[in-house]
């Protein structure tokens, strides 16, 4: 495993962490016990950064990693989330009295007396410019409640903009082969100001591992079948936003220029980690094989400047035009 700086809180976490999403909700059924063999396997491999937020299982990923910290001994850092729990989820929502319950009770799920790193959840792009709701998490870092906080957005817009705040130590944002516009002017910024990038999505909810067919079935349960167009939540965070037949046409091209001794998904990510702005991509893992697999990445040799043409040509030609300018 490889290490970089996530913003300035001189951290070194893993440049392949792990996204706790898939082990609370939404990606199908989820047993426990592989999801806690998981666990367990991602921090035998090097990974000390995991991903999580209070409304994945309703609190089970925290509660998860709350057990996971009392079976091991090594240090490592959890990331979680506030402000998806709000019904209707709205900007006025995000006030001091909603927000310190949001936290109070990621601490009780966490069996914790502080979080190492508190992410606003996707808010509504107006909160970003309430400069009071960053004052709130300044006041619960002095309470010390919080280590750190950042923020996960949907835009490459509301990034910018986060960034502004001197207290924004790190940035979550959708970043992979399918979603490049990041990298335009968000990245430069956001390493001018040093602060952190996790780079979510990293597989675009898994067609980029090329495991994906037309006929791929998804269970009720998982928003590959009940989100594609947003129906739940913003529908760029189901397979990037991108037509699943186009997708798969995608990922074919991608397909003919695979390096040798990779795997599709391993291909995606290291792809990512080519970008020195990027600190880590936090993919998801059910079970120890699909971490093993994820974590070898680090590991893996620089994709050649030819490869990266190639796949910038694919994004341009084929998937440029349906994403680009919503995210």
């Amino acid at each position: 495993m490889k290490y970089r700086t996530l913003g300035r809180t001189g951290w070194s976490v893993s440049e392949v962490s792990f996204g706790a999403w898939a082990i609370g909700s939404a990606w199908g059924t989820v047993n426990d016990e592989n999801s806690l063999a998981a666990l367990h396997r991602a921090l035998d491999m090097g990974v000390n950064l995991f991903d999580s937020a209070d409304v994945y299982g309703n609190g089970r990923s925290e509660r998860l990693l709350a057990r996971l910290r009392k079976e091991r001994s090594e240090p490592f850092y959890v990331l979680t989330k506030a402000g998806r729990r709000l019904d209707p989820h709205v900007a006025s929502g995000y006030n001091r009295a909603n927000l310190t319950a949001f936290v109070e009770r990621s601490l009780r799920n966490l069996a914790t007396e502080a979080i190492d790193l508190l992410q606003l959840h996707c808010p509504p792009t107006e909160v970003y410019y309430m400069p009071e709701v960053f004052g709130i998490l300044d006041d619960l870092g002095a309470q010390g409640k919080l280590r750190h906080y950042g923020v996960s957005v949907e835009k490459v817009e509301e990034a910018l903009k986060a960034i502004e705040y001197p207290g924004v130590q790190s940035v979550q944002i959708i970043f992979n082969m399918f979603r490049q516009r990041p990298a335009d002017l968000f990245f430069e910024r956001a390493q001018h100001r040093q602060v952190g990038i996790l780079a979510r999505l990293p597989l675009s909810s898994g067609m980029l591992t090329g495991k994906m067919r037309a006929d791929t079935p998804f269970e009720s349960s998982d928003h590959r079948a009940f989100n594609r167009h947003g129906e739940s939540f913003d529908r760029g965070e189901t397979f990037s936003g991108v037509d699943y037949q186009v997708g798969l046409e995608a990922v074919e091209e991608l397909r003919a220029i695979l390096p040798a001794g990779m795997s599709m998904a391993q291909f995606a990510m290291r792809w990512i980690l080519m970008f020195p702005a990027v600190t880590c991509v936090i993919p998801g893992g059910k079970n120890p094989a699909q971490v093993e697999e994820n974590t070898h990445t680090a590991d893996l040799p620089e994709l050649s400047g030819e490869v990266m043409q190639k796949v910038a040509e694919i994004y341009t030609r084929q998937i440029r035009p349906l994403v680009h300018h919503y995210w």
